[in-house]
Parts: C-alpha cells; sequence; structure tokens
C-alpha cells in the first residue's frame, strides 16, 4: 500500500495531541476518570499518524526536506506556517511521538493520588497493600476523605496529561519547522507546559523554585535568540517568506555579523541542549519534576538544542561555526568530564540520571562540530538513542522512587537490596544503566563510537580526552546499581511489588528499540548519513579521509 506524501501529515501530527487536550479539558467532573484511556486513546492515533508519516517518506532522498507544507502566515513580517522533515527530523519526530504513549502510561496513578494522601497510607501499610504502581495503599473501602483526595489526583491527572499532549504539538512543530520564525516561537512556547509540569506537579518545596530557574534560563536564551531572529531576518531578502530557512541560507554575511548572530542562536542552543557552563538549570529540574516530565524535557525537549545547532547554526552561519568550533569542542569535552563526574557524587537518583545527560550532550555537541561525516552521523544518532535510553533511566528511576517508604523520597542511600525482592525492575535499571555507558550491543554503542572516531579524524586529542568518560560512566552505573539493589534488602522494603504488568509494557518498547538499533542501526543511519554529507557542504569543510583510504591512494599513486 502506497502513502500519499502529499497528506499533511505533520500538520496531523501536531493537530491531534492539541485535540486531545481541549477533549480533557473539557472533560465534566464525572467523567474525569476517562482522562487516562482518552489521553492514551490520542496519543496512540498520534503513533500510527507518525508510522503513515515514515511510510510516506523517501529514506533514498533523506537529505532532503519532505513532507513539506507551506502557507502564509503573517506576510506582513514575512513569517510562514513552513514545516518539513529530513532525515534527522523525521527520527526526532518519531521519538516525539513514542515516548508519549509510555509516559502517559507511567503516569497512570503518578498523579492520581495526592502526595499527602499517598504518604498517610506509605505509613499505615507498606508493600503489603500496594497499588500496581507499588504506591503503598490502604486496603478497605474508602473514606469521605479518601473519595476527595481520588477526586482531587484525578484532576490533577487531567490537566498533567493534557498539558503532555500539549507539549506534544510543541515537539513535533520544533522539529518540522523550516521558517525561524516559526521556529523561534514554538521555541519559546514549549516552555509553558514544561513550567506548570515541573512546578505544579512536581515533588518536593523546592520544586516552584527549579521550575521558575528553568524558565529564567531558558527565557534568557530564548530573548539573545531572538535578537538574533530579527537582525538575521533584516539581512535577508525579506518579501512574505523572508524567515524561511531555505531563503535564510547562504547570505555572505560580514564576518562580525554573521559572528555576532551565530552566537546568538548558539547561546540559546546551549542552555537548552544543556552544556557547560550554563546547564544547572538542569539537576534541579530533573530532580523536581515528575518522572514523566523528565522523559520528555531531557529525552526530547533538550535535543531542540542540540539540533538547532545543527539545522539551523551550521548551515546559517558556516563561517561562524568553522570560527567556534575549536571553542565549542573544548566546551563540549568540559561538558563530558563535568557531567560525569558529578553523577559520581549523587545521593539523588534524578539529579544523577541529569548530570549523565550533560555529559551526553558533550558528545553529541562534540560530533556535530568536529564537522566530519562520521561525526555528524553519529551525533544525529546519538540523539535519538539518548532519548530512548535516558527516557528509559528516568521511567525506572520513577518506578524505584514510587516503590520508597514515602513514595517521593529519590535518595539512594535510602534504598538497597531491591534485587532480592524486585528483579524484573532490577533487571531493567541494569539495562537502562548499562545503555548510558554505551554497552557494545546497544544502539548508544553505536552512535557513541562514531562520534569518537569520527571525532579523532580532525580532533584527535578532544576524542582521546572523551573516550575516558566510559570509565566515569561505568563508575556512576555499576555504583548506583550496586548501592540500589544488591545486598540485604532493607526491612522497610521487604514487601516491595516488583514491576506490575502495565509498567513492564511501558518500558518493554525502549528495551526493545535499545536492543534492535544496537545490533540493525542500518535503517537508522540511512536516515542520517546523508544529512550529514550535506551539512559538510553547507558549512564548506571537506570530509576527513580515513588514513586507511589514504594509505591506499597514495600506494595507488
Amino acid at each position: 500500500m502506497t502513502i500519499d506524501p502529499n497528506i499533511p501529515w505533520l500538520t496531523l501530527l501536531a493537530v491531534v495531541p492539541l485535540v486531545g487536550a481541549l477533549v480533557l479539558w473539557a472533560l465534566p467532573r464525572g467523567s474525569r476518570r476517562l482522562a487516562r484511556p482518552v489521553a492514551l486513546a490520542f496519543s496512540l492515533v498520534e503513533v500510527l499518524l507518525v508510522v503513515a508519516a515514515v511510510a510516506a517518506f523517501d529514506t533514498s532522498r533523506a537529505a532532503v526536506h519532505q513532507l513539506a507544507e507551506t502557507h502564509a502566515w503573517i506576510p506582513q513580517i514575512g513569517a510562514s506556517y513552513a514545516v518539513a522533515v529530513d532525515g534527522v527530523g523525521l527520527l526526532l519526530v518519531v521519538l516525539s511521538v513514542a515516548l508519549v504513549p509510555l509516559v502517559i502510561g507511567a503516569a497512570w496513578r503518578e498523579q492520581g493520588v495526592s502526595g499527602a494522601a499517598s504518604t498517610r497510607r506509605a505509613k499505615g501499610s507498606v508493600g503489603s497493600a500496594s497499588g500496581a504502581s507499588g504506591v503503598p495503599g490502604a486496603a478497605g473501602p474508602e473514606s469521605p476523605t479518601d473519595v476527595v483526595l481520588r477526586e482531587a489526583g484525578e484532576g490533577r491527572l487531567r490537566h498533567y496529561l493534557a498539558l503532555v499532549l500539549v507539549l506534544q504539538t510543541f515537539m513535533v512543530l520544533v522539529f518540522s519547522a523550516r521558517d525561524v520564525f516559526l521556529f523561534y516561537v514554538v521555541f519559546e512556547a514549549m516552555l509553558v507546559p514544561v513550567y506548570f509540569m515541573i512546578g505544579g506537579f512536581g515533588d518536593g518545596a523546592r520544586r516552584r523554585y527549579a521550575a521558575i530557574k528553568f524558565l529564567i534560563f531558558s527565557l534568557a536564551g530564548g530573548l539573545v535568540m531572538l535578537a538574533a531572529v530579527i537582525v538575521l531576518y533584516v539581512q535577508g531578502p525579506g518579501g512574505e517568506q523572508g524567515f524561511l530557512t531555505d531563503n535564510l541560507t547562504g547570505l555572505g554575511l560580514d564576518q562580525t555579523t554573521e559572528r555576532l548572530l551565530f552566537l546568538g542562536f548558539f547561546l540559546a542552543f546551549a542552555i537548552k541542549a544543556p552544556m557547560f557552563p550554563v546547564q544547572s538549570w538542569l539537576p534541579d529540574a530533573a530532580e523536581h519534576a515528575p518522572a514523566g516530565t523528565s522523559v520528555l524535557l531531557v529525552g526530547v525537549l533538550d535535543k531542540v538544542g542540540t539540533f538547532g545547532m545543527l539545522t539551523l547554526c551550521l548551515p546559517l552561519f558556516p563561517d561562524a561555526s568553522r570560527w567556534a568550533a575549536p571553542v565549542v569542542i573544548v566546551l563540549a569535552v568540559v561538558s563530558i568530564l563535568y557531567g560525569a563526574l558529578l553523577a559520581l557524587g549523587q545521593d539523588d537518583l534524578m539529579r544523577l540520571v541529569a548530570y549523565t545527560s550533560v555529559s551526553h550532550f558533550g558528545v553529541i555537541v562534540l560530533g556535530i562540530f568536529a564537522f566530519t561525516q562520521l561525526s555528524v552521523s553519529g551525533a544525529s544518532f546519538y540523539m535519538l538513542n539518548h532519548g530512548i535510553s535516558t527516557g528509559l533511566l528516568f521511567l525506572v528511576g520513577g518506578f524505584v522512587v514510587r516503590r520508597t517508604v514515602t513514595g517521593r523520597s529519590r535518595r539512594i542511600s535510602e534504598l538497597g537490596g531491591l534485587a532480592k525482592v524486585t528483579p524484573v525492575l532490577a533487571g531493567v535499571f541494569l539495562l537502562a544503566g548499562l545503555s548510558a555507558l554505551s554497552l557494545p550491543g546497544l544502539s548508544t554503542f553505536v552512535s557513541e563510537i562514531m562520534v569518537l572516531v569520527g571525532s579523532f579524524g580532525r580532533y584527535p586529542v578532544a576524542a582521546i580526552v572523551s573516550a575516558f568518560v566510559v570509565v566515569l560512566a561505568a563508575l556512576y552505573v555499576l555504583l548506583t546499581y550496586q548501592r540500589i539493589f544488591t545486598g540485604p534488602a532493607r526491612p522497610e522494603l521487604a514487601g516491595t511489588r516488583d514491576l506490575s504488568a502495565r509498567e513492564r509494557w511501558v518500558v518493554a518498547p525502549l528495551v526493545v528499540a535499545l536492543l534492535v538499533l544496537g545490533f540493525v542501526p542500518g535503517p537508522a543511519l540511512d536516515l542520517v548519513r546523508d544529512p550529514a554529507a550535506v551539512t559538510l557542504e553547507q558549512v564548506g569543510v571537506a570530509d576527513v579521509v580515513p588514513l586507511s583510504d589514504a594509505q591506499t591512494e597514495g600506494s595507488d599513486s
């Protein structure tokens, strides 16, 4: 069956979750129990749509932006509704769509019981009366207070799931926007649902502080980027489609202007990525956000930073990109080591995962700015793999947290011996951790080795230093596993339930993806290889010839 590529697939992918969010908000009080199945149904429709979009995409032309739509939006200022994806954008759209139903499945009970009720019930019965999610709960009929708490929890969950669907709309648009003004608007609009998902639905007294810190950092970078967007438009051809990316590529800007514009865009993307030294908002956000929010924030939204570097900074400002590359490479290496070292010292499980992501984003940035086809391809593939790996880590970390005495504690030091009572949870956590250290056989290994080998051809010292992070990764993963799962089980955790059927269904797709892409990465690599070659052409850099090829050419001559 042939799928028509002229159907507005990307618009459908953006509109469907937004409609789902409106339906959730419109549910009357007596129907709020429908919030979970309604949200899941819309997210699964979205999965079907993205499968059709992938089928309509011509993989043999992965470097060409396809599924394109261009419509006048605000012609007075040159803004258009223009969306399209190349192979890299398509992979990130797929990632955005695929993670949402898993987040909804993980949040099935996450916001359904208020923290007060969870804590009160936990004091009465630990483990023996736990629900399917592992949250301790009281047996017996509901009291009037329980009814009030349950209804309040259902209302919270409805709002939370609606925000997840709104965020999905923005994620699809930001990875497919081909108009710089549209990209900027979506780039900033994403902050709104995330702010409420952290500050309104997170845990801990400092959740609002974490949300405000996230917002301030992001807005600061966005304002600098806005100034650069305006100047870029002034320097461009203008007209009703003056913000189209294609119309702003190859402008021939003077050196000072190009460098300043590059810095404006790069700062916003470095904050979003995040990379050293503008990463301090991420650990706080990850510590206090719900696990599902962290999955989308770190697994998808932070890719907007590296995606923007690859698809906007490099083609729009090629000379400035080459000029800044040595400094960016240094910052990337610092991020790699800094994130790994700080992960070693964390007692908070979610902060630990956040710092590992700072390290991994450094690897991605290293690959982008090493300017070889192998490194850029590896960085593009790493964006997908990191989303899968870190998404699994945050989800499993959330399941661990929900199994603590209060159902809220994230302290590793308060855990121990869980492998004896939750062997499936322990196994999934270990697999997720091994993917974080890029174990051979898992998809992260393929992308990381591509980045390091590709970067070695142009920046050998940076590649060698970055390779040592594998040792640090092994330390923070294995030590964390040892502290949480090995040894005798703590008495208060002796009755902890293993992963429920629902939770196993949530983690299973990510486990399968790590294994399949680890052993059969070819189809995904076909989508990133040609876009990487086009990027090198746009930057004006010749690919590094492998040593073996150079020796062969020399012997032939």
